[in-house]
């Protein structure tokens, strides 16, 4: 019989911190986050990591166990989120995966596997000093030629996914999207159901503009520095991350604070616009606009549809 497993997913700022305890609280779940920043140490407000308060007891995994000089990929937080899995089994409660990082997400529900090509990182080396010599948008183009497809689901700044799959293509000879495709037709070892919250777009970018405000009120220009003081390199994948790279040159006094902030609020209203592609092109579930229905009625349809997926009793 397949164990459950429930997933949160959607853009930034849409409020699935909210929704994912509110359901550990009912179904009796712990939370494992879906995140690729919320993992490293001393980058709190930048990403926007759950607080003790915010937790309300529920325990939460993957957060705050990383150094931000730290690896981490797909493949690490996989391993980590079914070791995390296993142990909340075990003690007869339900995983919970809440996060917007959707590529790590699908590829814990789909079961990828990475065996063949996560051994041989020399090609994969070799593009990252690439793209720092040369510029992102130099490997991105080599993508462009290889695998036009899987190029337009991702930014061409994303240097660790555009590397990922130039380094598939290298090592095996086939396109990062037809295994992508290939094994979104695997089924899920999972008694999974999946969430996706989404908003009317101008009412999710007020609520990102306010959130990036509100940051910078507790104190994230006073973090980034910090990270920079305990000797956090820029070039870091981990400093590249939203809410950090954006105070870079101000730091370098190439722009003024007003406008590290403005292209902090632009940057990620553009992220949330493509994570939300990004989910519908490659997960279903249940999507719920949080813009159209109160939280309650929400809950709700959300309580509805794990009856229908099995993980309730009806």
């Amino acid at each position: 019989m397949k164990k459950p497993l429930v997933m949160v997913g959607g853009p930034t700022a849409c409020g699935k911190t909210a929704m994912s305890i509110e359901l550990a609280k009912r179904i009796n779940g712990e939370v494992i986050s879906g995140d690729s920043m919320q993992i490293y140490r001393y980058m709190d407000i930048g990403t926007a990591k759950v607080t003790e308060e915010e937790k309300q007891g529920i325990p939460h995994y993957l957060v705050d166990e990383l150094n931000p000089d730290e690896e981490y990929n797909v493949m690490i937080f996989q391993q980590k989120a079914k070791n995390y899995m296993n142990e909340i089994w075990a003690k007869g409660k339900v995983p919970i995966i809440v996060g917007g990082t959707g590529f790590y997400m699908n590829a814990l529900l789909n079961d990828t596997d990475f065996t063949e090509t996560e051994n041989d990182t020399s090609f994969r080396e070799e593009c990252y000093k690439q793209a720092q010599s040369e510029g992102a948008e130099v490997l991105f183009e080599r993508l462009k030629k290889i695998d036009p497809e899987y190029a337009q689901t991702i930014h061409a700044n994303n240097v660790k996914r555009v590397a990922r799959a130039l380094e598939y293509h290298f090592l095996t000879g086939e396109k990062f999207s037809q295994h992508n495709a290939e094994q979104k037709e695997k089924e899920s070892p999972y008694q999974a159901a999946v969430i996706i919250l989404t908003m009317e777009r101008e009412k999710l970018y007020q609520r990102i503009n306010h959130r990036v405000d509100l940051m910078m009120e507790q104190g994230l220009l006073a973090e980034v520095k910090d990270l920079l003081e305990k000797g956090y390199s820029s070039d870091l994948v981990s400093m590249q991350g939203l809410g950090y790279k954006e105070f870079m040159p101000y730091f370098r006094g190439e722009c003024s604070l007003d406008d590290a902030v403005e292209q902090l609020k632009k940057g990620t209203r553009h992220f949330a616009k493509r994570q939300l592609t990004w989910f519908r092109r490659q997960i279903d579930g249940l999507w719920v606009d949080l813009s159209k229905a109160d939280f309650d009625l929400a809950m709700t349809d959300v309580m509805e549809y794990l009856k229908e997926r099995k993980i309730l009793e009806e």
